[in-house]
């Protein structure tokens, strides 16, 4: 391979523009009618999905949530584009994309309610677990298509990080295992210009994130991130040639994060609203909207029909969250090691000890009339 192949293109792919006109592409071609029917309608219940999560933490109901408004494209495209054999490993930004790929919406809201666990069966979803800490899971991804690869199975593994990630060390360990051992990954870096407050332009001098793809002797590829035609034909690709065993690739899909890292952010104090203002006529919603009406493709019935979707996975969503869990102390022991060791035993014994205690002093105050 010329080391001009690895390298991306000067500007991103686009097949669908903000207006929602098509662009031919000599090397990408537009997907079907049918496919981008599938897609709108994991676009609308994304968007329905951040909105209602939003309203479960303004409720108290999840303790955090990282939208990804405006990221929707990249969201349903890393979904579709997976067969039933591969696996997407996410990151904590990654909820419509984990949800797209079959987990239900309560399992898939677990963690970011604040309970000690992932939420969902990843086996069964073929979906690991969200990663909080930026591109540790990377480095999973890595080590389980090798492990695939030794297996002799055709898996693709999808690694999802943002723009942040690719200042981690653990990109660049994951990244040149990838390339060194010839490994079926595709990166999907999700550039939304910020890691929390901080712009891309204070984190890297590269003229792209796929540019450093080549520096690692993998394929780069930009592609219009809020496009989701375009989102889907790059990542065809690049799951098509892992799977043909042509090893690993770096796809950077250029979008922007439409609300604040998450609900304890204040963005206003580093990016101006013009800026985000500017964004909006980028919606890829709203985008792919324009071009499946102007083709025909899109009338008021089928939109109904998948708002109606939409708002079924929000009832869904409320219903769980709704419900308060119910704890057992005994979990923070019970799952720390096979056998419990003499210490474990020892503290749970003695936080057992409180517990009985105070709930006898709950009991007897409940029976004096409240007086403790």
């Amino acid at each position: 391979m010329l080391h001009t192949d690895l390298l991306p293109r000067d500007t991103a792919v686009n097949l669908i523009t903000a207006d929602g006109t098509t662009v031919h592409d000599e090397a990408y071609a537009l997907p079907d009618a049918d496919t981008l029917l599938t897609a709108y309608r994991g676009l609308v219940e994304g968007r329905r999905i951040n909105e209602q999560a939003n309203a479960l933490v303004r409720q108290g109901r999840l303790a955090v949530y990282p939208s990804s408004h405006g990221q929707e494209a990249c969201q349903v495209a890393a979904a579709m584009v997976l067969g039933d054999r591969d696996w997407l490993f996410p990151t904590y930004r990654d909820s419509v994309a984990v949800i797209a790929r079959g987990v239900a919406p309560a399992e898939a809201l677990v963690l970011l309610k604040g309970d000690w666990h992932s939420g969902y069966d990843v086996r069964a979803h073929r979906v690991a677990p969200q990663a909080t800490p930026l591109a540790t899971q990377l480095l999973h991804a890595v080590g389980f298509a090798q492990a695939a690869k030794h297996r002799g199975e055709d898996t693709v593994v999808l690694a999802l990080c943002g723009d942040g990630a690719t200042s981690e060390g653990d990109f660049h360990e994951a990244m040149n295992f990838a390339a060194v051992f010839h490994v079926p990954v595709v990166f999907f870096v999700q550039n939304n210009e910020f890691a929390i407050s901080v712009p891309l332009s204070r984190q890297t001098a590269a003229p792209s994130l796929a540019h450093k793809a080549i520096g690692y002797g993998m394929p780069g590829q930009r592609v219009d991130g809020n496009d989701v035609a375009a989102v889907l034909a790059v990542l065809t690709e690049a799951v098509d040639r892992a799977r043909a065993g042509g090893g690993p690739s770096l796809v950077e899909a250029h979008t922007y994060r439409m609300q604040a890292h998450t609900n304890a952010d204040d963005d206003t104090r580093y990016r101006e609203r013009d800026e985000v203002q500017a964004w909006i006529a980028r919606d890829p919603l709203l985008r792919l909207r324009a071009h499946l009406t102007a083709a025909g493709a899109l009338d008021e019935d089928t939109e109904k029909r998948f708002a109606a979707g939409a708002e079924e996975i929000a009832a869904a969503m409320r219903e769980a969250l709704n419900t308060d869990a119910d704890l057992d102390p005994e979990d923070l022991f019970r799952f720390v090691t096979t056998s419990r060791s003499p210490q474990l035993e020892e503290q749970w014994q003695l936080l057992h000890g409180e517990l009985e205690r105070d709930g006898l002093a709950h009991a007897a105050a409940a029976t004096n009339g409240g007086q403790r």
